[in-house]
């Protein structure tokens, strides 16, 4: 799933031509696969369906404040509707687990911590995966890398010029794509 369409592209650059369709939807993919690397997540679903993932459970549970509970860290998860737990051992021993719930995340994220009593070595959740729907900030972050994609062939050894300022080299992250793209880029454990 691209992260900003073709339209407000071209919209944007004041392209009314199409001429040039093929280059700009190759930025707008470009920027947007850029965008889920960039952050360590994708900000779409499968169009709604539910996957099976198998979670390991070391090294992704975590202590609570709550007598007897402790955080799972999962992917991102869009939606409650149609999510089922079962715990025990891959690839074959599973039994339903009910005793879990979700932390509400804030409006318009997924959810990301699961808090249960984790036993076993695995979790098993069927979900639908990823973003409930594409945060605005990501939309302007793909329309503002795309852009820069399409206008770098201008700039080909990443030197940019103009009579008033004279060559300047092109920065690796726009500081505008990186600012609104910091809120959502998971951390790094080590």
């Amino acid at each position: 799933m691209n992260y900003v369409d073709l339209a407000t592209l071209k919209a944007h650059l004041g392209v009314t031509t199409t001429s040039a369709d093929g280059l700009l939807n190759q930025a707008i993919h470009t920027a947007s696969r850029w965008i889920d690397r960039h952050c360590g997540r994708r900000f779409h679903t499968d169009a709604g369906t539910t996957r099976i993932a198998v979670v390991p459970l070391q090294h992704r549970v975590i202590g609570d404040a709550h007598p007897g509970q402790s955080q799972l860290l999962v992917d991102d998860i869009a939606t409650t509707t149609g999510l089922t737990v079962e715990l025990g051992r891959a690839p074959s021993t599973w039994s339903s687990y009910t005793s879990w719930y979700a932390d509400e995340p804030k409006p318009g994220w997924p959810i990301t911590v699961l808090r249960g009593t984790w036993s076993g070595t695995h979790t098993r959740i069927t979900a639908v995966w990823g973003w409930p729907a594409v945060p605005d900030e990501v939309t302007q972050a793909a329309l503002l890398q795309a852009a820069r994609l399409h206008q770098r062939r201008s700039s080909p050894e990443g030197i940019a010029g103009s009579a008033d300022w004279g060559a300047l080299r092109v920065t690796r992250i726009d500081p505008d794509v990186h600012a609104l793209l910091s809120p959502f880029v998971l951390p790094a454990f080590a």
